[in-house]
């Protein structure tokens, strides 16, 4: 069920901004500006590419991801649960001129994520600057 849903947050890039969160407290974003979804961003850790592909490495380590969009400066994955397969949505988009790496996460189905995506990017920040 949770794989057959329309997916939220693609975004073609064109305007250099990540998806708005909406209204549910199921999202967060290093570009909002609600204190309810906002979430700092991540420093490049070198290029924007090499960023990306770092956080690609990351992402692809842990448990029920799939990468769905890597391009040099944009990385785009999918996190499914473990116990009933629902998938959030996860995108990374390198500034190289701000020197950040923009997230944001997002759930797909329901209302509250009871703070699982806060919990999963604040995870791969962690491994990012290891």
């Amino acid at each position: 069920m949770g794989c057959s849903e329309k997916v939220m947050g693609q975004n073609d890039n064109t305007d250099w901004s990540l998806a708005p969160c909406g209204t549910k407290p199921n999202c967060v974003s290093s570009q909002s500006t609600s204190e309810r979804h906002k979430i700092e961003p991540f420093r490049l850790d070198g290029s924007g590419q090499a960023s990306i592909q770092k956080i690609g490495a990351i992402i692809a380590a842990l448990p029920r991801t799939t990468i769905t969009q890597s391009e040099d400066l944009y990385l785009r994955a999918e996190f499914k649960s473990r116990l009933f397969g629902f998938v959030d949505d996860v995108e990374f988009l390198a500034d190289e001129e701000g020197g950040s790496l923009h997230v944001r996460s997002a759930s797909r189905l329901g209302y509250s994520d009871f703070g699982a995506n806060r919990r999963r990017v604040e995870k791969i920040r962690h491994l990012y600057e290891k």
